[in-house]
């Protein structure tokens, strides 16, 4: 005999003692849950702040069960647009969980909670759906046998078709993006990238031309970074504001090359760029170059019968530059996103 089952979702927010400084909780309340209470709270006994939570929704009540007996329930919630989507860094971490709680008769409250991921992109929120189709669907009949949740599940099949649109529309422009590298010496050699707006798991490519350059390149390296930014207001003064994590990277010897080029992936498992009163995140390209001082770094020896011998010198002076290249990473489709993981999505709990 179980007395009642409901199921809620919230974000748990987590933050770096020694990099975020945060304004104590308003409730300060001891965070544990009674055996002998019947009140569904979901967050109860986890560490940090519970910033955003859907209404609790009611399971089952007063459900009675024979042995080998079962019973399935559906659940369904939407989600605030106007959350931060799921990540975790190195000062903060937003994490989402679906947590249902079910009591058995004179038994303390059981919890199950289930992580899950959240991609958000900004923009669906202030998007007005055109009145034409609203006008139409007042205007029709309505059919008593059809679920009255239909309406609300079309327009989410609605806002889901607008935002593979409104990727594709800000990931499909292509336009050439040139950039000249240059020391106080002269012209190292020019960077190539088509577009500066990417989703989550595509390919990064740029392509390096040095055959205009006046200083040869010996070496570089590229790579693809995230510059996590705690706000101004909520920053430490012994902890440094901001931190940096490499996703990828690719390094070359690139002497006597004329042409070449590079490819990073963008991870699936990775964030999208996002900013919250807390903490921003950003996505850039790291460029280091390592270029030689003398124009000459191999040298014509003395001829050996009919072939001339070409030698390297020893030691060169090199210089070392670097630069940084701001991109947009976006969200991707979900499905895309969940097959990182391959693992199956069942869950128990035991009364």
């Amino acid at each position: 005999m179980l007395a009642w089952a409901s199921a809620q979702i919230h974000c748990q927010f987590h933050a770096s003692e020694s990099r975020v400084a945060l304004p104590p909780p308003e409730d300060s309340r001891h965070d544990v849950q009674a055996e002998n209470e019947t009140v569904f709270i979901p967050n109860r006994g986890e560490r940090g702040q519970c910033i955003l939570s859907t209404p609790p929704k009611i399971l089952f009540c007063d459900l009675r069960l024979d042995p080998g007996e079962s019973k399935t329930y559906s659940y369904c919630e939407t989600l605030p647009m106007d959350g931060p989507p799921s990540f975790r860094g190195q000062a903060v971490k937003y994490v989402y969980k679906l947590t249902i709680g079910c009591q058995r008769v004179n038994s303390p409250i059981k919890l199950l909670r289930v992580p899950f991921r959240v991609l958000v992109l900004h923009g669906l929120k202030d998007y007005q759906f055109p009145q034409e189709a609203d006008a139409v669907a007042t205007v029709a009949p309505s059919n008593p046998f059809l679920d009255e949740e239909e309406g609300a599940a079309k327009k989410g099949s609605q806002l889901a078709d607008l935002a593979t649109e409104l990727l594709m529309a800000a990931t499909s422009r292509r336009s050439l993006h040139l950039y000249n590298i240059s020391n106080s010496r002269g012209k190292v050699g020019t960077f190539c990238i088509f577009k500066t707006a990417y989703k989550i798991g595509e390919d990064v490519v740029g392509t390096f031309n040095f055959s205009e350059g006046d200083i040869p390149c010996l070496q570089y390296l590229v790579s693809l970074q995230t510059e996590e930014r705690v706000q101004e207001g909520f920053q430490r003064r012994r902890g440094p504001p901001t931190s940096f994590s490499t996703h990828a990277r690719h390094q070359e010897s690139c002497l006597h090359t004329a042409r070449t080029s590079f490819s990073l992936p963008i991870p699936l498992s990775s964030a999208p760029g996002f900013s919250t009163n807390i903490v921003t995140l950003k996505w850039r390209l790291h460029f280091e170059f390592v270029t030689s001082r003398e124009e000459e770094v191999i040298t014509k020896g003395p001829a050996s019968s009919d072939a001339a011998g070409w030698t390297g010198t020893e030691q060169v002076e090199v210089d070392t530059l670097s630069w940084d290249l701001p991109i947009k990473v976006l969200p991707t489709n979900p499905l895309l996103a969940s097959y990182i993981s391959q693992l199956p999505s069942t869950n128990s709990l035991t009364l």
